[in-house]
């Protein structure tokens, strides 16, 4: 089934979710007019649909390849890659001083969904690489910047993460990967100081690929006699290929084999076979881990779009599949499956969460973008939802793709339907870029204690403001402050047993908010009446039905944590 780009839907929510009319009034986004935005959205519908969509299947069934020279991506993928770089694709969000065309976040956010929903797998090449400009921008040198920014924003050259290794898991702190200073290897790296890296990294996404010319690997490591743990982890650039052209001292080993995304190649690097790979210091010696969460907090977001994206396409699968397939009867006569209450139940549930996971996403980027223009209130607001984006929306992206699934019946069971491939591939998104119980960790230990819990606060005051006559979500925003009065006097233990029940609380309440105010705007929308109606009725889908479901989380989210401690742990094998 072809991808066909929900244009409508993101134009609307540019509008009334994000603000883009507002944005485009500042300096700084001046160019974000409305022509231009509606050139973005209809060119990158058509150029991911178009270019992106037709390989998503031979991604799928071929997959990225290994061999010793490298990783051999499927036929088709270096042209498409080309295409994606000669568009200007990557440039919309990278600073202008750098090549790129310094538009909201908001706006490439357009761009990132519709990859992903036309080639999830594929999609992963270009997610990292923003954050990797992201980390160079806020903690990079003059030189490092001018050095390497200008071809990461282009795509000329794509950018990874490096934190995991096999010992270590999510605990970053536990890393043994060394670094070690040895001054200037006159590579014309732009920076006086290098280093020499030897270690091993897994679970780095298109971390070798014939895609670019170049790699710039992201990477923490442990300078000698650092502090232990994560206070003692610095970040360090270390690209494939160095500034004069030599190839640099790291290879991927190999490249797992997974259950889906195949056409991301999920590397284990190696660094230092030879006696160390070439590597700077990006910002302060043992202060890493700030310039990674720089990074990190850009992927989060982009992973958060990807279950968004994943949901879009399972949505439009099952629709089609649904209006086509005839099985049963209605009133004496055969009858597709649209046609069954219970069938329709799946389908608007299906479209009523992807668009409430895209409208907590789209607006998370909007107050990204706000608080680069220096709006401390956005800023603190876009920290509160980033594990939110990433939890909920690839939850969403789970129980969407396995709705597909459902709604194909035995079909979807089937490789063959493609419904299978998307459940499979939206599987990976709860665990990468942090676990969503780390998210939801860092929901009620970092976030929810911001200025004494006056953040969140503000958040539920918005909620409650724009949701006259809508009891439930009313209910759950008052349930939600209670939860968090009671989280943040509680026991660190009780905190985080409470944590993922809280997070989809929230989650719910603020994306309920954004569907209402949606629905208000409906009022005055003068455009395509299908929309109208399908907009309608998913959004009050979601605040008859799934927010009072947010409602029924309340126990689990104030009941404290000796139930979890009732066991020892052999009694679990039971």
């Amino acid at each position: 089934m072809n991808y066909t780009p929900p244009v409508e839907e993101q134009r609307f929510l540019l509008r009334h979710v994000v603000g883009m009319d507002e944005l485009a009034g500042h300096a700084a986004f001046a160019e974000a007019t409305p022509d231009l935005v509606d050139a973005i959205l209809e060119g990158a519908g058509q150029f991911a649909a178009g270019e992106f969509g037709p390989l998503n299947r031979i991604g799928d069934e071929v997959g990225a390849r290994w061999s010793p020279e490298g990783v051999t991506m499927p036929a088709g993928f270096r042209e498409a890659y080309r295409a994606y770089v000669e568009g200007g694709w990557g440039t919309l969000a990278g600073p202008a001083d750098h090549g790129g065309q310094g538009l909201p976040l908001s706006l490439a956010c357009v761009v990132m969904e519709d990859l992903g929903s036309a080639n999830m797998g594929f999609s992963l090449c270009m997610m990292l690489t923003p954050a990797a400009v992201e980390a160079l921008k806020h903690h990079g040198t003059a030189e490092q910047q001018q050095t390497w920014l200008p071809k990461l924003i282009t795509g000329e050259w794509t950018g990874t993460m490096n934190l995991t290794e096999p010992q270590a898991g999510s605990d970053v702190g536990a890393l043994k990967t060394r670094a070690v200073p040895v001054g200037d290897p006159s590579t014309g790296s732009g920076q006086a100081k290098s280093y020499r890296i030897t270690g091993q990294k897994i679970f780095i996404t298109f971390g070798e690929h014939d895609l670019a010319d170049n790699i710039v690997h992201l990477v923490l490591a442990r300078l000698p006699d650092a502090p232990q743990g994560t206070r003692g982890i610095s970040l360090f650039l270390v690209p494939k290929i160095l500034p004069d052209g030599s190839r640099n001292d790291l290879r991927c080993v190999s490249i797992e084999h997974k259950l889906g995304i195949h056409a991301s190649p999920t590397c284990v690097m190696a660094y230092g076979d030879e006696g160390g790979a070439i590597g700077w210091l990006i910002g302060e010696e043992n202060k890493g881990m700030a310039a990674m969460f720089t990074m990190m907090n850009n992927a989060r977001l982009n992973v958060g779009l990807q279950g968004v994206s994943i949901a879009e396409r399972a949505a439009q699968q099952a629709v089609a599949y649904a209006r086509e397939r005839v099985q049963g009867t209605r009133e004496g006569r055969p009858a597709k499956i649209v046609e069954f209450p219970d069938v329709r139940r799946m389908l608007l549930r299906m479209k009523a969460l992807t668009q409430a996971a895209r409208a907590l996403t789209y607006y998370c980027a909007g107050q990204t973008d706000r608080a680069a223009l220096g709006d401390a209130a956005a800023k603190a607001r876009a920290d509160l939802l980033t594990p939110l984006v990433k939890a909920y929306g690839t939850d969403v992206g789970v129980e969407v793709t396995g709705l597909n699934v459902q709604v194909h019946g035995g079909m979807g069971y089937i490789e063959e339907t493609g419904a299978a491939q998307h459940y499979r591939d939206a599987r990976i998104s709860p665990i990468y870029e942090g676990t969503n119980g780390i998210q939801a960790a860092d929901l009620v230990g970092r976030k929810l204690p911001m200025e004494g819990g006056a953040v969140l606060a503000a958040l539920l005051t918005d909620v409650r403001a724009d949701s006259e006559g809508e009891a439930a979500l009313l209910a759950l925003a008052d349930t939600c402050e209670a939860v968090a009065e009671h989280l943040l006097a509680a026991p660190p233990d009780d905190r985080l047993a409470a944590s993922y029940p809280f997070l989809t609380m929230i989650s719910v309440a603020t994306a309920g908010w954004l569907l209402a105010r949606q629905l208000a705007a409906l009022d005055a929308y003068e455009g395509d009446p299908v929309f109208k109606a399908m907009k309608r009725a998913s959004a009050r889908f979601y605040l008859d039905q799934i927010v009072p479901e947010a409602l029924g989380l309340a126990a689990a989210a104030m009941a404290p944590a000796g139930i979890l401690y009732a066991l020892d742990e052999d009694a679990f094998a039971a």
